[in-house]
């Protein structure tokens, strides 16, 4: 071979260093795989209500992971297309453990660190849940699990003496508070499959929508009351239809009309700052403020809170010891940083910016994508505006939820890469030479 056909040859030859750009020059997982996968994922966020079991999944599914890379059976996606979201999660991880080593007790706030492995939800969901089809199943999946555990809900406040705004319905999780942070991710994405354009307007959505929201409303947590009201807001204005409105004002009337007392009265203690629950909230985020004013980078140290509240409370607080600030991202700040807040938040405008961008990409469809994309919104905003009123992110069942959630545009741009061209023999080019 000449000096010039072998110079020819070596620039034609593909770099072994050289990552691959196409979906054909990646390796393809095997059906068998991707059945096992999609099920272990799946089965990890079905089962949030029994935790000890969803945690069981949650480390399966990390194995089939790891042993299908190892194996290169999996997917591999380019970075690119996962660097968006991917690279907050990893600073978030990252200043997590450095708030960790930093901690005022580094060794009682080791225990938080098993969060890391914990996030690891949402970019198995990228591997795994690929495609409309899949993402669509998994989600009628989770509404059908919120919508079982509403209507267990109902049966307690109606059935028992739970109800009151003492003993409000838990139902099948340790705290209310959990109960209504799953109602609220199952009703706003529900809501965002009725609302969509284009989407097949099925009774059994309507069913479950009516459900869900009133167990909500049953459970009497204010602040999931006013995380619906923002995404309900976020809707008419991304939909800008009068009709949307106007549904809307007619739920809102009927479930007025329909309110007990008890809850007329707890919607308007929303407003009132002399009510003991909104004064203590006060304190605890000055309480916050203080935290993060001595230690503003990586915080006093996960776990911490509860610890030494008593040292950073107003003196007229209501209560010495709390578990939480029960605000959502000063808690973050306080115990991790601000450093991590703001990867926090990075990650949350990341996938809302993708799920925007996709949702004014394919609401002309009819497959079902603008539902799908119109659900991450929704759920997105609804969760952080909870989250000035309850740390709903130290939530493990509820954060679990929340991940695939935000990583549902990964998931849906799978379908959307680009086809190889044909492979042309370099030895043939060369010969055309």
């Amino acid at each position: 071979m000449r000096l010039g056909d072998a110079m020819l040859v070596r620039q034609l030859s593909p770099d072994p260093l050289e990552a691959p750009t196409t979906e054909q020059a990646r390796p393809r997982a095997a059906p068998r795989d991707r059945r096992w996968g999609n099920g272990l994922y799946s089965a990890h966020l079905a089962t949030v209500c029994a935790l000890a079991l969803s945690n069981l999944f949650h480390g399966l599914i990390l194995v089939w992971t790891a042993v299908a890379w190892r194996r290169g059976r999996l997917v591999r996606w380019q970075w690119s297309r996962l660097a968006p979201v991917l690279v907050p999660l990893g600073l978030y991880s990252l200043f997590l453990a450095v708030s960790v080593a930093m901690s005022i007790d580094p060794a009682s706030s080791l225990d938080e660190l098993d969060e890391v492995l914990a996030l690891a939800t949402l970019p198995m969901a990228a591997f795994w849940i690929r495609g409309p089809r899949a993402v669509r199943l998994l989600c009628d999946l989770l509404i059908g699990m919120v919508t079982a555990v509403a209507l267990w809900g109902i049966g307690q406040y109606y059935l028992t003496p739970l109800g009151s705004i003492h003993d409000r319905i838990p139902g099948p999780f340790s705290h209310y508070q959990t109960f209504a942070g799953i109602l609220l991710i199952g009703a706003l994405l529900v809501l965002a499959r009725v609302a969509a354009p284009g989407a097949r307007q099925h009774w059994w959505n309507w069913c479950a929508l009516a459900i869900i929201h009133w167990t909500l409303f049953l459970t009497l947590t204010r602040g999931s009351w006013v995380a619906l009201a923002a995404a309900f807001g976020i809707l008419v204005v991304i939909r800008g239809r009068r009709r949307t409105l106007g549904f809307g004002v007619a739920g809102l009337l009927l479930a007025l009309v329909l309110a007990p007392a008890s809850w007329q009265t707890r919607a308007k203690s929303i407003w009132d700052l002399r009510d003991p629950s909104n004064y203590d909230r006060l304190c605890m985020l000055e309480a916050g403020a203080f935290m993060v004013r001595e230690r503003p980078l990586f915080g006093i140290g996960p776990g911490q809170v509860a610890e030494r509240y008593a040292i950073y409370r107003h003196p007229t607080a209501p209560r010495y010891q709390v578990k939480h600030l029960h605000n959502s991202f000063v808690q973050q700040a306080a115990e991790r940083g601000l450093l991590a807040l703001g990867a926090y938040l990075w990650l949350m405008v990341a996938s809302a910016g993708l799920a925007y961008l996709g949702y004014r990409r394919t609401r002309g469809a009819r497959d079902g994508r603008a539902g799908l994309y119109l659900g991450v919104l929704l759920v997105i905003v609804g969760f952080n505006v909870a989250g000035l009123f309850e740390a709903n992110w130290r939530d493990t069942e509820v954060q679990r939820l929340l991940l695939f959630v935000v990583a549902i545009p990964l998931c849906l741009r799978a379908a959307r890469a680009p086809r190889a061209e044909p492979r042309v023999d370099v030895a043939e080019r060369v010969g055309s030479q």
